[in-house]
């Protein structure tokens, strides 16, 4: 390594309690005996040409997780740990990077390359890894060398509160060595049982899962470049051949893809995700290419390759059965199967919201009746409702406003005609004809039980023009009747 330039010690602050204090430091730093939580006050007297910053956070945790990111190519198992760590679990990964020496160590000197000092610990359990890699040398240590290992590390490394610790060092015990030796019974007694936890997972004896920050691939495939490639067609001709890898896990399962996601690892360790759904069950090889050749086209501009991407990954985050019956000799199949490639294509172009259908649903209120969703979504849920007739309901107008419009009526027959004219944006309307009323009771368990009922009329003006209109309270019930506009018919 270089020597690092004369410049004055680097430290970072943050207002905690009212006072600004160090959050972070440099080598240089540390080397004058400076701090964490140290006021920046005292660390500018020890030191008067200190440089301070102001701590980002929001940066600090995008920094993490475009690390986390970048580590993905070790393992898709990759959790967030505090401000300034990570937590990878390679489990059955080691053996294809030469094991677990050669993984961390080409972890550690490839983000070194980056401008990183880092420092990490492969070990059996997620707690030693965390005390070693803080507060140890780091490397890896095999479980039976833990107790060896935990023992002289301070009692900081078991990740306790700081009162916690601070009692413990005040009790005498200072290093984790000294909690071993202590029976456990009072121990737990006079510091709760989550010191004694902390133990059991530094030293492995009790398990401890971790959360991965972004869901897991049932199912993936890539390809190691040898040489980077940053071309658009080169892309999606090797995605094209990952996709066919992909076809025999999938015909395994007797599945075909729903959402599939494309991993572009560039290699100063920038990664792009590339995301595509699909209306139906997909696993062949060229319709999977084919959905990223749209997706890229609509985010190539934005997507900078740099000096290329080293790794292509191409994951299968949801998975359904996969229909392998024969299409019918009048082709019906074959149609839905047209519509459901246009609508992935045009999906994957300007995205899952572009194509809007309906959905039905179990409320007899209009504007509740039914569910605007993506297309994409709304193929996939007629097919598996496949034999189930919707709900019979009268006659519906063919634009339904999104919130019904209030209306100047006025009814000569009453209680139950239709007006005879009313004034609606701005325009005068005369009623020849009319039907109805067909009544609507509100759902009391959504609206109240004291909330007036509709009273829904069809009706045509002298034009020819026929609305959906409604009155809403009932005549000799309610204080005050008013009119809505609801929808037109063709």
């Amino acid at each position: 390594m270089h020597d690092r330039p004369k410049a004055p010690p680097i430290v970072c602050s943050g207002r905690y309690a009212n006072s600004m204090r160090l959050t972070a430091l440099d080598e240089a730093a540390e080397a004058i005996n400076l701090r964490k939580s140290m006021g920046v006050a005292e660390a500018r007297a020890i030191f008067p040409t200190l440089e301070v910053i102001e701590e980002d956070p929001a940066a600090d945790l995008r920094l993490l997780e475009g690390i986390a990111d970048w580590c993905d190519r070790y393992t898709p198992l990759v959790a967030l740990d505090g401000k300034d760590g990570l937590f990878l679990d390679i489990t059955g990964c080691s053996h294809l990077f030469g094991g677990e020496k050669a993984l961390l160590k080409d972890i550690l000197s490839r983000l070194l390359q980056m401008g990183l000092d880092v420092r990490g610990a492969i070990t059996s359990s997620p707690g030693l890894s965390w005390a070693v890699s803080r507060f140890g040398q780091g490397g890896v240590i095999d479980e039976i060398e833990a107790e060896r290992v935990v023992a002289p590390l301070p009692v900081t490394a078991l990740r306790l509160a700081d009162d916690t610790v601070a009692l413990l060092r005040k009790m005498g015990l200072k290093y984790v060595g000294d909690l071993m030796e202590t029976p456990r019974a009072p121990l737990a007694r006079r510091f709760g049982a989550t010191v004694l936890l902390r133990l059991d997972q530094a030293l492995g004896t009790d398990e401890e899962p971790i959360s991965p920050r972004l869901p897991v691939a049932s199912l993936s495939a890539e390809r190691r470049l040898m040489e980077p490639i940053g071309a658009e067609e080169d892309i999606l001709a090797l995605t094209d051949q990952i996709a066919l890898a992909l076809k025999p896990s999938l015909e395994a399962r007797g599945a075909g893809g729903r959402i599939f996601e494309l991993v572009l690892f560039r290699v100063d360790g920038r990664v792009f995700r590339i995301s595509a759904g699909t209306a139906q069950p997909l696993r062949e090889p060229r319709r999977i290419a084919a959905l990223f050749t749209e997706r890229l086209q609509a985010v190539y501009d934005d997507l900078d390759a740099g000096y290329g991407f080293e790794i292509l990954r191409l994951n299968v985050l949801r998975y359904e059965a996969f229909d392998t019956t024969q299409s019918d000799f009048e082709g019906h199949k074959q149609k839905y199967a047209s519509l459901a490639a246009f609508v992935d294509r045009v999906s994957a172009r300007l995205g899952a919201d572009c194509l809007q259908s309906f959905q039905l649903r179990e409320s007899h209120l209009p504007e509740r009746a039914v569910l605007a969703v993506p297309a994409i979504d709304a193929l996939s849920a007629s097919k598996a409702r496949k034999g189930n007739p919707p709900p019979s309901r009268n006659e519906r107008p063919v634009r339904l406003l999104e919130r019904p419009e209030p209306v100047d009526a006025f009814a000569i027959d009453v209680p139950d005609g239709a007006p005879a004219n009313f004034h609606w944006r701005r325009m005068r309307h005369h009623i020849v004809k009319s039907e109805g009323p067909e009544r609507l009771t509100m759902e009391w368990w959504i609206d109240g039980s004291d909330t007036a009922p509709r009273d829904y009329f069809r009706v045509e003006d002298d034009q020819g023009h026929r609305f959906w209109i409604y009155r809403k309270g009932l005549y000799g019930h309610d204080e005050r009747q008013s009119w809505y506009m609801h929808g037109m018919f063709a």
